[in-house]
């Protein structure tokens, strides 16, 4: 086997014991996470935004972010539920790149897997504490979700991830919101094959365990365009799409029929300033029919302090080291908008 060995990591529990949740912290987790749940199962009328950077770089940047959506929900908690994407592994297409937080802590430095492990920790921990935000995470490795997954409000299962045995069985298993994205093909028929088993119980192998799963019922759609056969950027936001996913679950019969749109990725063509405009036209689509109404939950928007995007060695606070985000003037002008639409 060509693999360098370097040394053996903690198991979960060991790093919970290290940085543990407190009794009064477990009381806001719980409370914070029900309403996130309310929302997918249709108990809750406000819209979801899981918004944030494209990938967790910085602690500082991050948490100053999310400090600044902690301000803007107390302006819209009527119709809003904000929940912060704290996203710690980076998805790489062709494996190149920065891989996220848990791999590199210090995008300067090299890679220190155990560094990483404390430093997301630490974070999600931080924001919790600070503003009393659970927030969303990629599921990118089912294995390492154990880490953090009494921190998380939210965890969604990438277009690259989605038609993984492991992902959907792991997913099937957790007690919060899980948004499966559309593959990269844009497939339906896998999206829903995703979510019915990722809703189903499952008996499988975690981490040198033989465990079983109940189904989680709060397992949904992430709809964030696919690729066509010329590697083209195409949505699948609009109205028709919605109206198709719709019958798509009343056909399937799931549980919480809901969905989140991605409004970046293939949906915008991989341009961030599109997203205002996409939130608008879903919103529309929205008011124009009931049973779309009832589907669409939220968005998932990317979302930083600074417009755009930079280079790893530039330096800039708050821009990010991954795909273009949306800057903060802009993003906060567009929360308090759908509120106004709302």
């Amino acid at each position: 086997m060509n693999m360098n060995f370097k040394c053996k990591l903690p198991i979960p529990a060991e790093v919970k014991s290290e940085f543990p949740v407190s009794e009064e912290l477990g009381k806001v987790i719980a409370a914070r996470n029900a309403q996130i749940a309310d929302v997918i199962a249709s108990k809750d009328d406000r819209l979801l935004l899981i918004i944030g950077p494209c990938s967790a770089d910085h602690e500082d940047s991050v948490m100053d972010y999310i400090c600044r959506l902690r301000e803007v929900q107390e302006k819209v908690s009527d119709k809003i539920l904000i929940v912060p994407r704290i996203y710690t592994n980076k998805p790489r297409t062709t494996g190149k790149g920065y891989k996220g937080m848990l791999h590199q802590p210090d995008p300067d430095q090299k890679p220190d897997m155990y560094k990483g492990i404390v430093a997301i920790r630490k974070l999600h921990l931080r924001a919790i504490q600070e503003t009393g935000f659970t927030c969303a995470d990629e599921m990118l490795y089912p294995e390492n979700h154990r880490y953090l997954n009494d921190l998380l409000g939210y965890v969604a299962v990438g277009a690259r991830s989605v038609e993984n045995q492991q992902h959907r069985l792991t997913a099937s298993g957790l007690n919060v919101p899980v948004g499966l994205k559309n593959p990269v093909s844009g497939s339906m028929a896998v999206l829903m094959n995703s979510i019915e088993a990722a809703q189903s119980g499952h008996t499988f192998l975690y981490r040198g365990w033989e465990v079983s799963t109940n189904g989680n019922p709060l397992a949904h759609a992430i709809l964030r365009g696919f690729e066509n056969n010329h590697s083209q950027c195409m949505p699948n936001y609009h109205y028709e799409h919605l109206e198709m996913l719709h019958q798509l679950y009343v056909q399937k019969g799931f549980e919480n029929p809901a969905a989140i749109i991605d409004t970046n990725h293939c949906n915008s063509g991989k341009h961030p300033f599109e997203q205002p405009r996409i939130v608008k036209e879903v919103l529309g689509s929205r008011r124009y029919n009931e049973d779309i109404r009832k589907l669409v939950k939220g968005f998932m928007i990317e979302s930083y302090i600074e417009d755009g995007s930079q280079k790893i060695e530039e330096h800039i606070y708050g821009k990010s080291i991954t795909d273009p985000c949306l800057g903060w003037e802009k993003t906060e002008k567009l929360i308090l908008d759908v509120a106004d639409r709302l």
